[in-house]
């Protein structure tokens, strides 16, 4: 089995920083994709960012200039670096990780339990 651990949602003002972890666990070979999403109050899930084993990646106009997405393959670790945050950007932020092959040779779709940020002053 694997899990996916999350770590550094909090509070903080308009303009302020934030930076998310996420750390997968387990049988793990290899992660094609690991990336965040995010979920606010009455909304659906979007993406944020995704980068690829390869590096690759891809955000949410709504975060480009102002959110950057990086990994270590090795430690299969994934972080949010978040500047210049607005009120806009609260939600429940969840790290994914997609196409995770195992020593079976098959591949699965995990997610965190989830962080919250909160944009306020």
């Amino acid at each position: 089995q694997v899990q996916l651990v999350e770590s550094g949602g909090g509070l903080v003002q308009p303009g302020g920083s934030l930076r998310l972890s996420c750390a997968a666990s387990g049988s793990i070979v290899s992660i094609n994709v690991m990336g965040w999403y995010r979920q606010a109050p009455g909304k659906q899930r979007e993406l944020v960012a995704v980068i690829t084993s390869g590096g690759q990646t891809n955000y949410a106009d709504s975060v480009k200039g102002r959110f950057t997405i990086s990994r270590d393959n090795a430690k299969n670790a994934v972080w949010l670096q978040m500047n210049s945050l607005k009120p806009e950007d609260t939600a429940v932020y969840y790290c994914n990780a997609d196409g995770v092959w195992d020593y079976s040779g098959r591949s699965y779709r995990y997610w965190g339990q989830g962080t919250q940020v909160t944009v306020s002053s």
